[in-house]
């Protein structure tokens, strides 16, 4: 095999080129580079070519002293083939370039370098290469005075001692698809074939030689099935989502420091400019085989071997769940994107703030990695355009929440949120908000940033707007966050085509109003974002509701694919010393990388009661796990510590292994060296390990003394007790009987519909008495639903999967029994105390108009003009919320006004616009129709006037006479002032009618079954859920469960999305035949009780009670195991099982051994 290369420089072919001071470029890279002397210090230097060998040679010249340095190239620098970058930095280190000049021959004395004569060129036609060809110029030569001269135009193979044909290139001639020469079983590659080329291509010469190599000493034909084939190019790249993003600019050395030696110029990314540069890869091309995913995966999971699988799978139906990624920044172009480094996304940002970010959580400015003091948001980028004509929900609540992050992790910074409407509209969202404003300093700016232009020098950011006064202003800030709304991911398109449902516009799946998780093909639902923009509480309740509408789908064959798993009989292992085995995990690199591992796991055997260690690369995986049983009865376990990961994740994994093995699951203990100690520890990693160790032997020491501890099993009343008769409580009870379960539906009301009874159109024109009725008489007549009109829950006992309720009605009282309780108690609509209404029957509330303009045989006539204000007894000192169906609702009452009479004036006077989601496409809607919203403050608020005709004076006058005849006098329009910021001046607009948007108010008997049922109300006396974004419809007691208005207010879509929810999480309890209890809960040893309180007092549960013995008791199946009462317990009483006193005290011991 010949791989000779090509070392020999390609000469000039000019007088003088074997001069002393002529040097090849390859040769004097080489002396350089391997440390022989080359002394060109103090020298004028001229080096010929304009490829990247020129340009090293040049660059190294400088570095090594050379008093000038100049490249003489006789193309323009178009053409130059050296890299852009490098000619920049080349020139930036003071390189000279002498274009369109070439040598003609190299001047002397004394067989010495004096300089170099060239002649100067011009570009003619385009020679083979592509490139203009250069010619001469006549009559133009010059002189360049140098010392030293170095030619690199090129480099060759020196194949002068070798017999075997050549190109006219003087490369060596092979077969193309063998490498073999014309001398039998003689094979080259390379440079020597190819010329100068790529580092791949030699690599792949190699391959393909040593393949003939080995047929050829096999006797094998050499080209059997080796028929070249060429690399596919890859076209019609998919670019739909794809941004175009500038290339992350690499932070250099500066010149004077690396012009003085050869340390690397190029500083490298930082984490997230690499992780940015990664992200800007199309992902077009395909596998390349190189099998190095296979040598690296030390799981050994990788198989080359496996082919694709088209695997047919039986359903009932079918979830979609796409998701939806964020608009590319680059729409707006104006805000420079891609441009400015200290221009980010907010998903950028936030992987600034977070512990794990590239800058583990300290804000810092890409451009220079400092600690910006000013920092602004702009708000609406990518949607609420007219591109996009929705809301995208999230961004003003991420934006405030970065900001407060923001201003917590730098305590000096400025954070600036530039907005349109502030859509705080969540439950508890405006109070953020309002602390946001008041507490951290966050400043809000009411307007859209029109540029934003960099100061080269100082990197910051010069942001133009125009302030609601109508003032042009300049701001500088140091870093600018673009708040992206958010799109469909490009393959839900694909997805819908090949499942045949709709989607609408804008990519979305399209759903009706009143069926918000159905999509158009039956038996397909949706949840989460790809239905419409939405935060995570309103994307998990639809989660839970898209379960629910597969459970109607499926209930009468719930469980017949369940394969029920079977355990071992479990041995017994009381009065046996404690034989402990103890599994170590490396997790790959993620542990290893940081702790010794061998050493935890030598230092583990050490330990009392250990009697295996095993280390493995990962614990988790089924290999192991099949170790982990065959140790346990190979050594006759009865204890086992693992070394790795989170119990969080991982330790109800490990329970069932040793389960699998005939051990008690709770025989089990772990140590978390990867969280606690390789996450937190990876500078330290002799501290790590020294902490890790120390973990394993805690965790010895605790599983020592463990117990085996068994659930409790009961059974289940499959009957779903339901308070509230309204939207919410029927959807989810017509919900729950479909999927086969019996419900009770407790109503205080003499009829079922609740608010909905006076709500007629939505948005959209959906009808929704219409609605109402059906879904009414579907309630009423199904067979699985029971109905207590006129009742009221008056007493509730039990736990989850085993209630107890009384429910009194007007004639009689019923006991209940039941598995869940699901409280819709609704809110209502609350009564105006300001703008004249209840003192002007011209002053009513939107639903109240809204009953007047559908209501056929009303005497209602459209006003001439109608004002509206929002915001009427909310968002305010006494309910600091928003009721968040106001603005629509307005929108909607105002585009119908304006169907039935296009000359009617509406205003509408408000905060904020709300219409969050697709319903912004109706506030569209209603500039177009002519509606004009006009915008006031909260400390301005509007100002009702009545007025009165003059016959109306007359009326007064005659009654104060004494006069009883009734005047026939029309009243005359009121007035409402208000104060138009943008204006700058009160406005007073004439008004037929003056429409308030009420406040949406907890329903007045949350305040009685609150401590009834145990269960909390916020302050704004709304059930408080168990998490706000996790649980959004579980109340923190197991087993129940609330949805509609009484979680807070929400439109009749949300509702209705709620309520299945709620039917969801429902089943998962009442589809069980038997509840299991763990066995960590606590106990109280009643011979030690002194009926103290303390315990039930301290539980956030409200589990512990006084019982008939006069001692405190705890029923297992509601307590939740956190141990607050076993820790607050002033006699002793309480033992929390798995964490008795004994077995914490033992893990604590253990920490301070070596004290």
């Amino acid at each position: 095999m010949i791989a000779v290369g090509a070392h020999v420089n390609k000469g000039m072919g000019v007088p003088g080129e074997d001069m002393n001071g002529v040097l090849s470029g390859i040769s004097f890279l080489r002396d350089v580079n391997i440390g022989n002397k080359v002394d060109i210090c103090g020298k004028r230097v001229a080096v010929v070519g304009g490829g990247n060998v020129a340009i090293d040679a040049a660059r190294v010249a400088v570095r090594l002293g050379a008093k000038e340095v100049s490249i003489i190239y006789r193309r323009s620098k178009d053409e130059m083939p050296a890299d852009v970058h490098e000619v920049v930095a080349a020139q930036e280190e003071g390189v000279k370039i002498h274009l369109l000049a070439n040598p003609t021959k190299i001047i002397g004395r004394n067989n010495r370098v004096e300089g170099v004569e060239c002649i100067r060129m011009e570009l003619g036609e385009p020679d083979s290469s592509g490139r203009k060809k250069p010619v001469p110029i006549k009559g133009s030569e010059f002189v360049i005075n140098v010392d030293i001269v170095i030619p690199s135009i090129g480099q060759a193979s020196d194949l002068s001692w070798l017999q075997t044909k050549a190109t006219k290139w003087g490369t060596i001639e092979v077969d193309s698809e063998t490498l073999a020469t014309s001398i039998d079983g003689v094979f080259a590659g390379g440079d020597a074939v190819s010329g100068p080329a790529f580092v791949v291509d030699a690599i792949k010469a190699g391959h393909v030689a040593a393949k003939s190599i080995s047929r050829y000493l096999r006797g094998m034909d050499l080209k059997q099935g080796r028929e070249n084939k060429k690399a596919g190019v890859v076209k019609d790249v998919p670019l739909d989502g794809i941004s175009k993003i500038a290339r992350q600019r690499m932070a250099e050395m500066d010149v004077q420091k690396r012009i003085a030696g050869h340390a690397e110029v190029a500083l490298g990314f930082t984490e997230e400019q690499a992780r940015l540069e990664a992200q800007r890869c199309l992902s077009c091309g395909i596998c390349s085989e190189c099998y190095e995913c296979e040598q690296v995966c030390q799981a050994k999971a990788v198989d080359h071997t496996q082919t694709s699988l088209l695997e047919e799978i039986l359903v009932g139906g079918i979830v979609l769940a796409p998701g939806v990624e964020t608009i590319s920044p680059e729409v707006r172009e104006e805000y420079g994107y891609g441009y400015y480094p200290n221009v980010v996304t907010s998903l950028e940002f936030e992987r600034y703030l977070s512990a794990s970010g590239p800058t583990t959580g300290h804000i810092q400015r890409p451009s220079d990695n400092k600690e910006p003091k000013k920092v602004a948001w702009i708000q609406c980028v990518g949607s609420r355009d007219e591109e996009r004509k929705y809301c995208s929900s999230v961004c003003c609540m991420y934006a405030t929440k970065e900001a407060i992050i923001a201003k917590e992790h730098a305590h000096g910074l400025e954070p600036t949120i530039f907005f349109m409407d502030i859509r705080a509209f969540g439950k508890g969202f405006d109070s953020y908000y309002e602390r946001a404003k008041n507490e951290y300093g966050v400043r809000y700016i009411r307007c859209m940033v029109s540029t934003v232009k960099e100061n080269p020098n100082t990197h910051n950011l010069m942001m133009r707007y125009v302030a609601e006064n109508g003032k042009l202003v300049e701001e500088e800030f140091d870093m600018v966050v673009l708040s992206v709304g958010l799109k469909p991911s490009p393959s839900t398109q694909e997805l819908a085509n090949r499942l045949g449902v709709n989607l609408n516009q804008y990519g979305f799946c399209t759903t009706d109003t009143l069926t918000p998780i159905n999509t158009s093909n039956p038996g397909i639902f949706v949840c989460g974002a790809s239905s419409e923009p939405k935060d995570i509480p309103e994307t998990v309740m639809q989660a839970s509701g898209a379960a629910a509408c597969i459970g109607e789908l499926l209930g009468d064959v719930r469980g017949s694919e369940i394969i029920r798993k079977e355990y071992p009989t479990e041995t017994d292992v009381c009065g046996q010393d404690a034989r402990i085995g103890v599994f170590v995990c490396r997790c790959g690199i993620n542990i290893a990388g940081v702790v010794d591992v061998p050493l935890v796991a030598e230092y583990a055997a050490s330990l009392s009661n250990v009697v295996c260690v095993e280390e493995k690369i990962y614990v988790c995986s089924q290999d192991s796990q099949a170790m982990i049983k065959e140790k346990i009865c190979e050594h006759n376990l009865n204890r086992v510590v693992v070394a790795s990961c989170t119990p969080r994740t991982h330790e109800r994994l490990f329970q069932d292994t040793i389960a699998e093995a005939g051990l008690n699951k709770y025989l089990f203990e772990m140590a978390n060296i990867r969280d606690q100690c390789s996450w937190v520890h990876q500078n330290s990693p002799q501290a790590a390990t020294e902490k890790a160790k120390e973990l394993v032997r805690m965790a010895v020491g605790r599983a020592a003394l463990l117990e085996p501890l068994y659930a409790t099993k009961m059974d289940v009343t499959r009957n779903a007790l339901v308070i509230g008769g309204g939207l919410s409580g029927m959807v989810s009870a017509i919900s729950l009987a479909k999927q086969g379960f019996s419900v009770e539906i407790v109503e205080c009301e003499a009829q079922l519909g609740g608010n909905l009874k006076h709500l007629h159109l939505m948005l959209d024109g959906s009808n929704i008495q219409e609605y109402l009725n059906q879904l009414i008489e579907e309630v009423k007549n199904h067979s699985l639903i029971k109905i207590h009109l006129a009742s009221d829950v008056v007493a509730i006992s039990g736990h989850v999967g085993h209630f107890e309720s009384t429910v009194r009605g007007l004639q009689s009282t019923v006991e209940i029994k039941h598995g869940v309780v699901i409280v819709a108690t609704g809110g209502v609509e609350s009564k105006p105390v300001e703008y004249l209404y209840g003192q002007d029957e011209r002053v009513i509330t939107q639903r109240e108009l809204e009953e007047k303009l559908v209501n056929s045989h009303s005497a209602f006539r459209i006003p001439h003009s109608i004002v509206m204000i929002q915001c009427v007894g909310s968002r305010d000192e006494q309910r600091p919320y928003c009721s968040r169906v106001c603005c629509s609702q307005a929108i909607k009452n105002a585009l119908k006004l304006k169907e039935l009479n296009p000359d009617t004036a509406v205003y509408i006077l408000y905060r904020d616009i709300r219409t969050y989601g697709f319903r912004e496409e109706y506030y569209y809607k209603a500039r177009e129709a002519g509606v004009v919203f006009i915008r006031y403050d909260v400390d301005r608020k509007p100002e009702v006037r009545g007025q009165e005709s003059e016959s109306e004076k007359l009326k007064v006058k005659s009654e104060k006479l004494g006069d009883r005849s009734q005047g026939a006098g029309v009243r005359g329009q009121m007035e409402v002032d208000v104060f138009d910021p943008i204006l700058g001046t009160n406005v007073v607009l004439s008004a037929d009618m003056v429409i308030l948007a009420p406040a949406i108010v907890s329903h007045p008997g949350n305040e009685r079954l609150s401590p009834l049922l145990k269960v909390t109300l916020n302050a704004n006396r709304f059930f408080l859920e168990a998490h706000m974004k996790l649980r959004p419809v579980d109340f923190a007691s197991d087993g129940m469960f609330l949805c509609g208005l009484a979680h807070s207010p929400k439109d009749i879509s949300e509702s209705i999305i709620q309520a299945k929810a709620v039917a969801g999480r429902a089943a998962t309890v009442l589809a069980k035949d038997k509840l299991e209890v763990s066995g960590v809960v606590s106990k109280i040893d009643q011979n030690k009780c002194v009926a103290c309180l303390t315990c039930i007092r301290m539980c956030p549960y409200s589990v512990p009670f006084i019982n008939n013995k006069g001692a405190a008791e705890i029923e297992p199946a509601k307590c939740q195991g956190c141990g607050i009462c076993a820790s607050e317990c002033p006699a002793k009483a309480i033992e929390l099982m798995h964490y008795k006193d004994t077995q914490v005290v033992a893990k604590v011991e253990a920490m301070f051994i070596r004290i």
